[in-house]
Order: structure tokens, then sequence, then C-alpha cells
């Protein structure tokens, strides 16, 4: 009776549920509402279901920081030769997913109809028993369900569209672009978000970490000022890019995390701000927008400076308000609102919701990125990457297993991995802890797993974006690649002259302090959750050749621009010349 079963339950399930979702667990087996299933289709395998790799797996087994995809039934498996350790045949690892062509869907159709995945299902191949592997059935497996599909690889995405990100108003998109350029939502009024995400520099600022709020100049030329306005410290992280903070599926933002979609405080989102978010935030890239503005060094400037600063050292909420009653009283911003927001009637309607959502309209507008060679390849079209780029493909969704956290359309698991990046700068700890180190993804949650642990960054316009991690230790893509090929070893072999940091002769003292601490640096150490992958030279080659590739046609080419001059009449900061 099993043929009988195995052959009803291949035409019935794929008669009746074509359109069946498949769920998500998340970090620990915990459940993450804000992730959303995706449909499995006939001929069209959602292209974003992560399988981790892990030996032993179960179906539904809780994983510590990364996310299991509880595959009861996939609609189509192809085995992979190496696949190890599948105690469920309805789970394999190594899922291969085609590229949305209309080539591989019909060959996704032939596999289905021939029910080839439902065989490999009823030989249980795969499947690991005590002193068996399966060897032979599954090269087997591998065989006849991959030899007539060669343009299968493992985990590669579909191609991000239109319909991947949030929609924008032009008219609201360009009031952002103006309040982007205008140094009027600074507390002294003397930097502006374009500071520190300049277009020039690939929307960051070109140094390792940033100099914020008193500083002078633009990206490396960038100073740290002088007499009484100079810094008081170093950005302790590096300024990211803006690419692609517009998507729909993007639900955590910042290094640490620390900004999310959830229900924490029942007003949409887990912040920093906790329950005194400001209501009225249209999605997650306008709540990031109002944290800078309200940041000592970052904007808003040291108490006693400004009435923003000061209006901080009561509340952070507090200082909001006051921001957007600059702008309110600024004739062009209130007429632009007022044409802009049908919710806005007169200039006092203005509030620093409003403010943030035309900044994220802006943003969003400017800089999604969807027409690089590589979502050209995706979409089809075959001579989109050369051979370098497509050996560097190959490479990056197998063997040198970046995949494994870069993963989806996005390429990010939007999770925090501990990469034993060289540490330096002031860092940002937990509260009340006085020493200068940076611990990550702990600092938000207080989970000593998740100490020096940083978000996975997206890789759209990445060649763009130098310089790399967290805190930008390393001034090229061939550096940072070659750090997660031995971490360990990379640590020691880095010397501080790698990294982008303006002379700031007051603050070097603490600089490379956490060098001095041999008992904080064995804990760095030994919180590196990544394996060594060694690949050769030109192996590292072809990555970087692939990551270049992720580059949009239109990258450089703004939408709207910098803005030539701001209403309220503050300087903009000029175009860089390379």
């Amino acid at each position: 009776m099993r043929p009988i079963n195995l052959i009803l339950g291949h035409f019935l399930d794929h008669l009746f549920q074509r359109n069946r979702r498949v769920g998500i667990a998340a970090n620990r087996g915990q459940g993450v509402p804000h992730i959303r299933a995706h449909k499995v289709r006939c001929g069209h395998p959602a292209p974003n279901l992560v399988v981790p790799s892990d030996t032993g797996l179960r179906a539904r087994m809780p994983l510590h920081r990364r996310p299991q995809i509880p595959l009861e039934r996939p609609f189509i498996i192809a085995l992979d030769a190496k696949a190890q350790g599948v105690h469920d045949t309805d789970q394999f690892l190594g899922i291969r997913i085609a590229r949305p062509g209309r080539g591989p869907q019909r060959i996704i159709g032939c596999l289905v109809v021939s029910g080839l995945h439902q065989i490999a299902r009823f030989l249980n191949l795969g499947q690991c028993r005590e002193g068996h592997k399966n060897k032979g059935y599954r090269k087997f497996a591998h065989v006849l369900l991959l030899c007539g599909a060669p343009a299968f690889a493992d985990g590669v995405p579909r191609a991000l569209t239109a319909d991947d990100f949030i929609a924008v108003d032009p008219a609201q998109a360009k009031l952002g672009q103006l309040l982007f350029y205008d140094r009027i939502l600074s507390g002294n009024r003397n930097i502006a978000c374009s500071t520190c995400h300049h277009p020039d520099l690939g929307t960051g600022d070109g140094l390792s970490l940033g100099i914020g709020e008193g500083g002078e100049g633009l990206g490396p030329q960038r100073t740290a000022g002088v007499g009484d306005d100079r810094i008081r410290k170093r950005i302790p992280r590096n300024a990211p890019g803006l690419w692609n903070l517009g998507a729909k599926d993007l639900h955590t933002i910042f290094h640490d995390g620390r900004l999310s979609v959830a229900d924490t405080y029942e007003n949409g989102f887990n912040s920093p701000a906790e329950e005194w978010l400001p209501e009225g935030l249209n999605n997650l890239l306008a709540a990031q927008a109002i944290f800078p503005l309200v940041a000592q060094f970052e904007m808003a400037g040291n108490p006693k400076e400004n009435e923003v600063a000061g209006a901080i050292h009561q509340r952070m909420d507090y200082a909001w308000p006051i921001l957007a009653d600059r702008v309110r009283h600024i004739p062009p911003y209130a007429e632009g609102f007022a044409g802009a927001y049908d919710h806005i009637k007169t200039a006092k309607d203005i509030t620093i919701a409003d403010i943030a959502n035309a900044l994220s309209a802006f943003m969003t507008w400017e800089w999604t990125s969807t027409d690089s060679p590589f979502d050209a390849y995706l979409s089809g079209d075959e001579k989109a990457l050369n051979t370098q780029q497509k050996q560097g493909l190959e490479l990056f969704y197998g063997k040198a297993n970046c995949s494994s956290c870069h993963s989806g359309p996005l390429m990010t698991d939007q999770a925090f991995h501990a990469l034993g990046l060289p540490p330096f700068g002031p860092g940002r700890t937990r509260r009340f802890d006085p020493m200068v180190r940076d611990v990550g993804r702990m600092g938000e949650s207080d989970a000593l797993e998740d100490a020096y642990a940083f978000k996975t960054p997206m890789l759209r316009n990445v060649a763009l974006t130098a310089p790399y991690g967290h805190n930008g230790a390393y001034p090229t893509l061939e550096g940072i690649v070659r750090h997660h090929m031995n971490p360990l070893q990379s640590l020691d072999n880095w010397t501080p002259e790698i990294a982008a940091l303006p002379s700031v002769p007051w603050l070097e003292a603490i600089d490379f302090m956490v060098w001095q601490d041999s008992r904080e640096m064995a804990r760095q150490r030994a919180a590196v959750q990544i394996e060594n992958n060694l690949l050769t030279d030109s192996e590292v080659d072809q990555i970087v050749a692939f990551l270049h590739a992720l580059t949009g046609e239109t990258a450089n080419d703004g939408k709207l621009g910098v803005a030539k001059a701001v209403p309220s009449g503050l300087p903009v900061d000029p175009r860089i010349t390379p």
C-alpha cells in the first residue's frame, strides 16, 4: 500500500494544496509574527526559503541563532550529494531552488509531474541511521534529480522587484529629500543626515567610525573640529549604507538590532524609545530615521549647547516636538507637508512622525536598487554575469557558505553572528558597563549568547559602501572576505593602521584600549561563531567579482539627487569629487 499512498499523497497534495503556506520558526524555536509565510505554488517553489545545513536536524527542532523552515512536505526536493544527518524524510538539507526564469520553472514542473521528488521521499534518501549513511542512494538521487536541471543553484534567491518595497508618494519623497539635506534637524544646526550618509560615498561616510556633531568637512577628509565645538566621542559604529531599507520584509535595523518590528510596547516597534515612540510612523525605516536626530554625538549635540540636547537629557521623546516645531515654522515646509499629506491642514499639524515618514519616503525612493547584474541574471539573462562572477556565485552559495547568513532576496538572514572583527573605538555596551568595548546584540538582548554578535548586512551595492564590518575594520571587500575564512588568524594579523580613523589626539587613548585587556580579547575570540573555510586566492577573487555584480546599474544615478538648496536656508553638504 505504501506506493499507492505515495502516489495519492503526491497528486492529491499538489492538486488541492497548491497555495498551502509554509510556516517559519525563529531563533531558539520562538515564533516571529513579523516574518511572513510564503506561498508554495505549482511550478514555483518559494525561492527565499532557507534550510540550515546543520547535521542532526529534525523537523521543527529549535535552532540557535538561525531560522528553520519546518517543511512537512516540500513542494520539490533535490538532494545534495553532500547532505548529512537528515532525520526526517520530509525535510532535506540542500534544497535547491531554481531561478525564476521560464526554463527552470518548466524543469521544476517536469520533476513534479514525474514525481521524482516523491521517489526520493519513498526511498528515504538522505535519512541518517547509525552505521548507515545512504551514500549510494544520495548520489543516485542527486544525479537523477539534477542531471536534467543544470540551472539549479543551492539557495539562490529570486530577483528583487519593485513589489518588494514600500510604495512611495513622489511629493512625500521630495519633502524627504529637502529634510535629508537640511541641517535644521540637528541640535546645533550644523549637520544633516547627508553628512554621514552621502550619495557620493555610497550613502556612507567612507570612515571606519564616523565623526558626528562638531566635526568639519565630509568623508575621509572630515576632521574632528577645534576648540569648544570639537567632538567629544567618535561615533561607536560604522555608518551603514541606506540601500534597500524600504524593503517590506525588513524587520530589524541597526548593527545590534535595537530597532525591530514587534509588539513589545504596543506601538508596532521594539525601540530605544520604548513606549515613548511617537505615533503615526508608517514603517520601520521611518522609525529608524528619528533616532540619529536625538543621538548626542550624531546630530543632537551636547547638553547645554541647544534646546534639543537639553530636552534629550530629560527624556528622549521630549526633543522630537522641538525639531517638529522648527520645521513647521518654515513656510515652504508647511506648504509642502499640507500638499503631500491629507491629514495635514495647517503647519501646526506637522509632527515628528510626518517628518520621519517623509524621510523614509525619500530614502526608499532614492536608494531602492533592483537592477544589478545579479538581479538580471536571476531574471534569466545568462550573459549578465561574466565567467568569474558566475564562479563567485557558485562559491557564495556553495563551498564558501556565504549564503548561510546572506540568504534570501535581501541577502541577509537578519540575524546576529559573532565574527571576531578587530575591536576599536568607544564601542557600545550595556548601561552601567564601565568597559570600553562593543558587546553587540547582547547590549539589546542581555543574553550572554548574543555577546559580540552583529546583524548580517544586506549586500546590494556592497562594493560602494566601504569600509566593511560593524566598525569598518576592513577597507576592502577582499579584506572582509578573507576575515571570514579564518577569523582568529585575521584578528591576530590586523593592525590599527588598516582602520580609516581621522586623527583625534584627545581620544587616541581609548581608540585601542580594548586590546590591552587580555581577558576581554579572550572573551571576544571565544565568542566567534563561524568556522574556518579556507579558499584559494583565485576563489577569493571570484567571490569579490560576484560581490561587484551586486552593484545596481543605476546606483549612482540619483532619482532626485542632492538638494541644491533647502527651505531653512542653511548650507547644504556639497558634492564630493573623487
